[in-house]
């Protein structure tokens, strides 16, 4: 019989983070490790919690999961990644749904993010629901920048939060919207008029800060709406 829950985890050099974060599942029936040719210490630290740990150049972020899933045997996927934890009491509440079984193909899970060592309430960032447990079966990641779950099915929601420490200082924000943008910018094919470069940026900023409470976070909070 094959396990109950697989976790899936894509990675590119996270020597840095990604000891935390296994050892934050070590709890679970088998962890899969998707390495992208990580040239640090990433795939000795993985074979430390796993033996199932699989070199394979990069295609792109769904790519890389939707081959993590494949190799899986659990009947549920936990998918989650190098600088996101699992938290003991959302450990408790993940066996305690799946005991309860009732009828759900998937779960989005509500996320922390961190700036440093500071929770971002705001501007959308919390509870910033993500549907990363869910049946084998059932889903798969489209999009290849910003990847989401496509799920064959009906979804519930947990209630305890998974942890993302996304990034260490403001440099590090930058830098991670850079490529993310420039990633984008290479795939987008959507032409877009002089006005709209001005009016959609405002317009981000205004319903970020203010309608999605940007403004909780103060000073940072302000800086996220901008970037």
């Amino acid at each position: 019989m094959g396990a109950i829950i697989s976790a899936v985890i894509i990675t590119y050099n996270e020597e840095e983070h990604i000891g935390a974060c296994l050892e934050s599942i070590a709890w679970v029936d088998e962890i899969i490790v998707i390495d992208a040719e990580s040239t640090d210490r990433t795939v000795d630290l993985c074979m430390k919690y796993t033996d199932k740990v699989y070199i394979v150049p990069w295609k792109g972020f769904a790519a890389q999961k939707n081959y993590g899933i494949d190799q899986a045997t659990g009947t549920w996927v936990l998918c989650i990644d190098a600088d996101e934890r699992i938290t003991i009491p959302l450990r408790q509440e993940i066996e305690l749904v799946l005991i309860n079984d009732k009828g759900f193909d998937g779960f989005y899970i509500p996320r922390r993010n961190y700036l440093g060592a500071r929770w971002m309430r705001g501007a959308g960032l919390y509870p910033d629901y993500q549907l990363r447990l869910f049946r084998r079966c059932k889903g798969r990641f489209i999009n290849n920048v910003h990847e989401v779950v496509s799920l064959d099915g009906s979804s519930g929601y947990l209630k305890e939060a998974l942890e993302h420490l996304t990034y260490n200082s403001l440099f590090d924000y930058v830098q991670k919207i850079n490529a993310y943008t420039s990633i984008e910018a290479k795939e987008e094919t959507t032409s877009v008029e002089i006005l709209q470069l001005f009016l959609l940026p405002l317009k981000t900023l205004l319903v970020s800060f203010f309608l999605y409470g940007g403004w909780k976070d103060g000073k940072l909070g302000a800086i996220n709406s901008i970037m």
